[in-house]
């Protein structure tokens, strides 16, 4: 793992200082090795974090004069058994061979075809002497940040943005066309455009994005769109073929010198994923170290019946079943969302809407740190992959194609699995399925909240004809309800990834760790996606791939679990009560502050004042008030960074 930087002059003058520039930028993240090369008019440098076996003592930039390239590479690459064989590694090299090295091969071969090649995390940038340019790319989701800044005679690339803004002649600037899509999107992603950021002239490669530069031109490409082919099995196979692609994708990240953590919910996600893990360390007799948040022992669950806002007795079942596991039990006792507000924007460089979690997020990495993990596991991208299925929708789809008879077969099983009565589930299934019933009853099921934009803003920036051609409507939402468009556009669309890897990214370079997550495996969406939509729902079980593969590696009570849902974050409102008077007097001043008023809606926000004026209410936690307040507060601090 690395924070990579570089300059080239594109005018053909020699680098000087600019280059020492930008690594003086990363010299607040810990390092096993710093290095940096330099030629005339080209500068790389490497930050470097050692992970791997392989990365110990790697030199990065890493020269090879026979073929003439110099890489510099944040990167751990996952399919090395293929890339040896299609590269024609010899054997007695292929332990001994770090990643950025194969990633050089891979270029050597099929040059800027070669990302379409790479499984695994990864940002990288090539120069190629011979050729007299500069090659490097992203990963299909975008895993590792990779910024950058051109204009007429250089063009600069970083990790992340704070050492571009350093280089001479650069201007801290807003970008308003970021903002206001961040404003006007009320849903949890930042804006559709993925080549922008939060700073005027300060670029991104986007996620499944090349990036050429020469001395003429400056070209990004899209490398990767991910398809799948219909996959034909027996029932029966489905749950074998799943089960070796998945160990698979978990094997390739236990691939570290140092300890293996995981974040530990009582669901499915975290549990198939330490489930997974631990098999395979067990045969290296190695523990697995699992992070779990809990709330404090003051706070009183107001949540309903079937949710639950500590998950330890759940998370203690899956631990006592799955064995070599060293649990840790975060209550983060004196953090909340509010006082980590400015450490957060910090770190993360940008705004961020994940406030409900955001203290014991840091916190789990800051923790992973002390136990000495190199690779912290997550299941996050789970819910779209690994454990794809809605009961509700699948259910739709048999009433639209009048499959009665299917139809109430499931709805009998699915009524024993969750409890009540046999079709009372019915109605719901009609609302999914013709969504004009909904809108004539006047309900709404989608959670959405007010967006945060000034209006006159919005009409000035016209952001929301922009939001419509990447399918947000008007309401900051998406405009599809159907769950399968919106899955499809999750995988086709990069922007949906932006915010969970711009954060782990760099709590990674900040604590020396890296947060890998199997369910987001290329190997692993392939193949989810490719497998039949009644795979995922039947016999009256949503999830049902993940329930069927983790027979015997899950307890029962987790893997057949429909009844009971985590509410990680219920407790926020509840943390804050002793900073309340600090929360409202913050808030006063941004109601009041004309310049932040030219873009957050000024009426909404002091509609909604009225309402916190009354005191902390905990149990308003989701209310959408209280919700928009925090946002609100969260992007007024980051704006006051470029007064």
């Amino acid at each position: 793992m690395s924070a990579i930087a570089g300059i080239y002059h594109l005018n053909q003058e020699t680098v000087t200082q600019q280059g020492h520039l930008l690594m003086q930028g990363l010299e607040k993240y810990p390092a096993n090795d710093i290095r940096t090369w330099t030629s005339g008019h080209m500068f790389l440098g490497c930050h470097a974090q050692w992970i791997t076996p392989e990365a110990i003592h790697e030199r990065l930039p890493y020269h090879d004069s026979e073929s003439g390239l110099v890489i510099t590479a944040d990167a751990i690459i996952d399919n090395r058994d293929e890339l040896f064989q299609l590269l024609q590694v010899e054997p007695s090299l292929r332990n001994s061979m770090s990643d950025s090295e194969l990633i050089m091969r891979s270029y050597q071969k099929w040059e800027r075809d070669a990302p379409n090649y790479l499984v695994g995390d990864f940002a990288f940038m090539i120069w190629d002497e011979r050729n007299q340019r500069l090659f490097g790319a992203r990963d299909f989701s975008g895993s590792r940040t990779l910024y950058y800044f051109h204009d007429r005679d250089r063009f600069a690339f970083c990790t992340i943005i704070e050492p571009l803004l350093s280089l001479p002649h650069m201007e801290k600037k807003m970008n308003e066309q970021w903002l206001a899509e961040y404003l006007a999107i009320s849903a949890p992603v930042d804006g559709v455009d993925g080549f922008i950021t939060p700073y005027l002239h300060i670029e991104q490669v986007p996620p499944s994005h090349s990036l050429t530069i020469t001395r003429d031109q400056i070209s990004l490409k899209k490398y990767s769109t991910i398809t799948a082919e219909p996959l034909k099995l027996k029932s029966n196979e489905y749950v074998e073929a799943f089960q070796e692609v998945f160990q698979r994708s978990v094997d390739a990240r236990l691939r570290t010198y140092r300890g293996i953590g995981a974040h530990l919910s009582g669901g499915l996600d975290s549990g198939s994923v330490v489930s997974f893990a631990a098999k395979s360390l067990r045969k290296e007799n190695k523990r697995l170290h699992t992070f779990s948040y809990i709330p404090t022992s003051d706070f009183k669950d107001y949540t309903a019946n079937q949710l639950m806002a500590d998950e330890s007795p759940m998370i203690q079942l899956t631990v006592k079943h799955v064995g070599g596991i060293a649990d840790h039990y975060l209550d983060f006792q004196g953090k909340n969302s509010y006082s980590d507000i400015d450490s957060l924007l910090e770190t993360m460089e940008m705004p961020y809407k994940f406030f409900e979690n955001s203290f014991w997020m840091k916190g789990m990495f800051e923790k992973a740190q002390e136990e000495g993990v190199g690779v912290l596991l997550s299941g996050t991208r789970g819910n779209l992959s690994i454990s794809w299925g809605s009961a509700y929708d699948h259910y739709a789809k048999l009433m639209k194609k009048l499959k009665w008879v299917q139809l109430v077969r499931e709805l009998h099983q699915y009524s024993q699995n969750i409890g009540g009565q046999r079709l009372r589930s019915l109605p719901t299934v009609a609302r999914v399925a013709f969504p004009f019933l909904d809108r004539m009853l006047e309900k709404d099921t989608s959670h959405k909240f007010p967006v945060l934009i000034n209006p006159e803003f919005a009409s000035k920036s016209k952001v929301f004809a922009k939001l419509k051609d990447y399918g947000i409507d008007g309401s900051g939402w998406f405009a599809t309800s159907n769950i399968y468009e919106q899955r499809h556009r999750h995988f086709h669309d990069g922007f949906h990834w932006n915010a969970t890897n711009t954060l782990t990214t760099k709590l990674s370079l900040q604590h020396a760790l890296w947060q890998r997550d199997p369910t987001n495996d290329l190997r692993v969406i392939r193949f989810c996606l490719s497998v039949p939509e009644e795979q995922y729902v039947q016999n009256g079980l949503d999830r049902a791939l993940i329930r069927r593969s983790t027979e015997k590696l899950l307890p029962d009570a987790i893997r057949l679990n429909q009844r009971i849902r985590g509410v990680q974050g219920a407790d926020w409102v509840h943390r804050m009560t002793p900073h309340w008077g600090s929360f409202i007097a913050d808030l006063q001043q941004l109601s009041n502050d004309p310049d932040a008023l030219r873009y957050l809606d000024g009426a909404q926000i002091k509609a909604a004042l009225t309402k916190v004026m009354a005191g902390a209410r905990p149990e308003f936690a989701t209310d959408s008030d209280y919700r928009i307040l925090m946002r609100s507060l969260i992007v007024y601090r980051y704006m006051k960074k470029f007064a």
